[in-house]
């Protein structure tokens, strides 16, 4: 199966990905009647989470982008899958890699690239290290790369829905090597002991930056863990969209109902390196990219739809054509949008202006002439 970047072995050898094991008449009972318009649009926006990190990855090492980058490849079906499967009053704690759940949950695309430039239609203004995206309007909290922090952040969020009778459960998303830190039991802990309605999702793509997850935790599954914090935990395939949407929508529902906390973990397998500025990991087991191509999680979908008759191969280049030339777009919005100007420096620090800031604004303005560039 040949996907975005190509599917061949360290030796050059064509490498097929496992197939997903689903007849559509399980399908069809798993996802309802309408499941070829639901893995159609699983495929467009994994399609489009691929084809990003490539144009993406090129663009940072070209110094347009920075100053660093977070490729999702091999993580596509746990950030369609999962986004699909929640509800737009759910509030959502991404950690480094779920760019695609902002944009599922219906954050622009071109708000997303304006993002990555840091230009002046840029929500934040160029404040935020470009990649850690936010998005308010889907209830979407900026990106966290201090590893461990969104998870004790949406233990607290949980305790807020509850305590103010809203509608929606929260989100945490992390990958395995942040289970090794003190957020982590805290979130858990608290979560557990007051029974709050928060999903964790912990994506183990195996990888803690150069750390095998054998040398993370002596258990066989994450999702032990749950366990000594007085709930349920669950341990699945996250290269099969399918069993994430389906298992997300299940856990959701099931916290949404008052079961309290729950952990899925999302077995995944790393397709890059941790980001744009490191080299590949060194050290790789022998096999281990052979194995990211067997486990590719849009390599399996693409292989589904093609056996099924759901999505055939020309229906799926027309497809790629449009996303590329949607992302060119973007991309080229973005690239021409000047930077965010000078008096951006004074708003939206304080919510009235005080003596210092109004001297330091007047004083900006006179020494650039008497008004701002």
């Amino acid at each position: 199966m040949t996907v975005a970047g190509g599917s061949t072995s360290a030796h050059g050898q064509p490498v097929s990905a496992m197939p997903l094991p689903y007849s559509p008449e399980e399908l069809a009972r798993l996802l309802g009647e309408d499941w070829k318009n639901l893995l159609t649009s699983a495929y467009r926006w994994m399609l489009l989470g691929r084809l990003l990190d490539s144009h993406l990855l090129a663009l940072q090492r070209q110094g347009l982008v920075g100053p660093s980058y977070s490729p999702l490849s091999g993580h596509e079906a746990t950030n369609v899958g999962a986004a699909m499967a929640l509800l737009k009053d759910d509030w959502i704690f991404p950690s480094l890699r779920e760019q695609l759940v902002a944009l599922v949950r219906g954050m622009e695309l071109t708000t997303y690239t304006h993002s990555l430039f840091a230009n002046a239609l840029d929500h934040s203004l160029g404040r935020q290290v470009p990649k850690l995206i936010s998005a308010r309007e889907v209830n979407y909290v900026s990106m966290a790369s201090d590893i461990g922090a969104q998870i004790i952040q949406a233990a607290g969020c949980a305790y807020a829905q509850r305590y103010k009778k809203v509608n929606g459960i929260t989100v945490a998303f992390f990958g395995d090597g942040a289970t090794s830190t003190g957020d982590f039991h805290s979130g858990m802990n608290f979560a557990g002991v007051y029974h709050l309605p928060v999903l964790f999702l912990c994506v183990n793509n195996q990888w803690a930056i150069s750390l095998p997850v054998e040398k993370q935790t002596a258990m066989s599954a994450m999702a032990e863990k749950a366990k000594a914090y007085g709930f349920k935990g669950i341990k699945i395939d996250g290269t099969d969209v399918i069993q994430v949407y389906t298992e997300v929508k299940k856990a959701r529902e099931a916290v949404a109902a008052g079961e309290g906390p729950a952990l899925l973990e999302l077995v995944v397998y790393r397709m890059t390196h941790q980001s744009s500025p490191d080299e590949p990991v060194h050290d790789l087991p022998q096999g281990w990219v052979e194995k990211t191509m067997i486990h590719d999680p849009l390599a399996r979908l693409e292989e589904l739809l093609e056996r099924t008759g759901a999505l055939p191969l020309a229906s799926r280049e027309t497809i790629r054509k449009a996303t590329e030339d949607r992302i060119r777009r973007s991309v080229a919005e973005a690239q021409v949008t000047p930077p965010p100007g000078p008096e951006t420096l004074f708003t939206d620090t304080m919510k009235e202006a005080y003596w210092p800031l109004t001297e330091e604004r007047e004083t900006f303005d006179r020494e650039q002439g008497g008004h701002f560039p």
